[in-house]
């Protein structure tokens, strides 16, 4: 039976990516309590990373959707710390975005906006949440994204 977060991931048209595996010596999720705490995603796509400084190389339209594919990988690490059942979510905490930008990048709320939407679209009222949105001179590969959450799971 498909749960009912999964039934609106297809509604959307929406195909979670593999959950990420760690690129250096950390976990993908840790759980305290009733708690996972999900480590940084970065921007990504099926045809890789998604790289670019805001401001310069990238727009803000851009960067809200490389913050879109972001929160992809976060639901798949949200659904693997859940043994397979995004049902068990019983709300996102918290959401904090750092965006590769120039010095006078101002949009850095627009740009994590891409996630944050997304997230609201799968999980309605469940999905809103707690949000810190900065900018950062440089990312791990140059990525233009990178977003770490917090889940309530049941």
């Amino acid at each position: 039976m498909t749960g009912k977060i999964e039934a609106r991931l297809t509604e959307l048209g929406i195909t979670l990516p593999d959950a990420p595996a760690p690129a250096a010596n950390y976990v993908p999720f840790v759980q305290v309590g009733d708690l996972v705490h999900i480590s940084g995603q970065i921007s990504s796509d099926e045809n890789g990373l998604i790289t670019g400084k805001l401001g310069a190389d990238l727009d803000t339209a851009a960067g809200a959707a490389a913050a879109s594919r972001c929160a992809l990988s976060l639901l798949a690490q949200a659904k693997a710390a859940c043994g397979g059942d995004l049902d068990r979510v019983v709300r996102l905490v918290k959401l904090v975005g750092f965006v590769n930008s120039t010095a006078d990048f101002t949009e850095q709320p627009k740009v994590v906006n891409g996630a944050s939407d997304l997230m609201v679209e799968v999980l309605g009222d469940a999905g809103r949440h707690a949000r810190s949105a900065v900018s950062a001179a440089s990312l791990p590969l140059g990525v233009a994204v990178e977003i770490e959450a917090i889940f309530q799971i049941q």
